[in-house]
């Protein structure tokens, strides 16, 4: 393994499975000595391969790689063109996460650490980082909302969230790791599974209750929060429009992934909870009944005229030529405008409800069964001890000005 990526390669997440690392107050973690090696590859590991476009191999690939709390080798983050080589991966994921104030705390990400304890498979592309310093909030009394004094936080979060193919439509389930430490005394590190709406639905983008079912939900498996997807509906109201009139592809094609998630202890009460809203507004997909596989490609409307003459005009489109003599740019292109790269959370609540501690939780990978001492397949959490929820941070949205496109970027990313 190159020396260049060696630090990445013997890190480790302090936070996680039954932690090799003492956390104390989350400030001194410490990584794994130059020494160790992973016990083995966990699932997520070593499953990218280049599409025909991407020019970096597997091997390069894999060197971007974190051992996790379990002992086991994750892939982590890495640039969308390895800075060595020059050869593209295709994909990002998001912010460099060694500029966030909490990166000596939590170490690098390791991708798929909630799905391996959870037994779930955990797909690499998707994978996406945010992170601010410093991020001034507010303090408001309960669901009053007026702000009343003014802190700062430090966030960094990655969530698992590709935006194309026709996964979302049905799969509610998605990795969740979240960092945030406050000036008010609000810390809180986890990872968990997140069940984000119900399974076998997703809701329309530009409609907000309106649900869209697409697959049974047998085993009545929901989540709090949920998938505002667009599809066809929404794409010939806002998008296939009339001459004179500019497409609106922010009410056409935006998803927003509305979260409500929760640690609880083992008698169900909550110890804490969190509601970002994670935002893509070019994603390269909408859901489209009629498609044999339900995916309509963003990228087509750009060619697509209805019978009455509506199409797409400006915005994303602009400079696609509508012209049936030059061939049009597919879905995966990364000419494409829809690359699932243009994002941003928002932040919303961080609440706690820990006074009497402690600090260190374990539950299971779906954040549930909180316990203080660790059991099998069990994740290590870390909790403020106090209680916030008279006054509650609320935070704004962060990382929208930082389009991730770059050298290679395409669907699906």
């Amino acid at each position: 393994m190159s020396t260049r990526r060696q630090s990445m390669y013997r890190l480790a997440a302090v936070w996680g499975v039954v932690a090799l690392v003492p956390l104390v107050g989350c400030e001194n973690g410490s990584t794994v000595g130059p020494d160790d090696a992973p016990s083995g590859p966990s699932r997520a590991f070593g499953i990218w391969s280049p599409g025909p476009d991407d020019t970096c191999t597997p091997a390069i690939h894999d060197q971007y790689a974190v051992v996790g709390s379990d002992g086991k080798l994750y892939p982590t983050w890495h640039p969308p063109v390895d800075p060595v080589s020059g050869c593209t991966f295709g994909h990002e994921h998001g912010r460099d996460p060694r500029g966030s104030d909490l990166y000596s705390a939590v170490g690098s990400m390791p991708f798929g650490y909630a799905n391996e304890a959870g037994d779930l498979f955990a797909p690499h592309v998707g994978y996406k980082v945010e992170w601010e310093n410093d991020v001034e909030m507010s303090l408001g009394f309960g669901d009053v909302g007026e702000a009343l004094l003014r802190v700062t936080c430090d966030v960094l979060v990655a969530l698992h969230q590709g935006s194309a193919g026709s996964g979302a439509f049905v799969n509610p389930h998605h990795e969740l790791q979240y960092h945030a430490k406050c000036s008010d005394g609000t810390q809180l590190h986890f990872a968990k599974i997140s069940t984000i709406g119900h399974l076998g639905e997703f809701s329309r983008s530009c409609e907000s209750d309106v649900p869209i079912v697409v697959a049974p939900n047998p085993d009545n498996i929901d989540g709090g929060g949920r998938r505002l997807i667009p599809d066809r509906t929404c794409v010939e109201r806002h998008v296939l429009v009339a001459d004179g009139t500019n497409s609106s592809f922010g009410s056409g094609l935006r998803e927003s992934w509305q979260m409500s998630e929760s640690l609880r202890s083992a008698d169900g009460q909550r110890l804490a909870s969190v509601g970002p809203y994670f935002n893509v507004f070019n994603p390269a997909r909408y859901y489209d009944p009629s498609a044999p596989d339900l995916v309509g490609n963003a990228v087509d409307l750009c060619y697509e005229v209805l019978p009455d003459g509506r199409r797409a005009r400006g915005g994303r489109c602009e400079g696609l030529v509508l012209d049936s003599t030059v061939a049009p740019v597919a879905w995966n292109d990364a000419r494409s405008p829809f690359d699932g790269a243009h994002r941003d959370v928002d932040i919303n609540s961080i609440r706690i409800s820990n006074r009497d501690g402690p600090n260190v939780w374990y539950t299971d990978a779906w954040g549930r069964n909180g316990q203080t001492e660790p059991f099998p397949n069990s994740l290590r959490q870390f909790i403020a001890k106090m209680n916030n929820e008279v006054v509650t941070p609320s935070g704004p949205s962060i990382g929208r000005d930082r389009p991730y496109s770059g050298t290679g970027v395409h669907a699906p990313n």
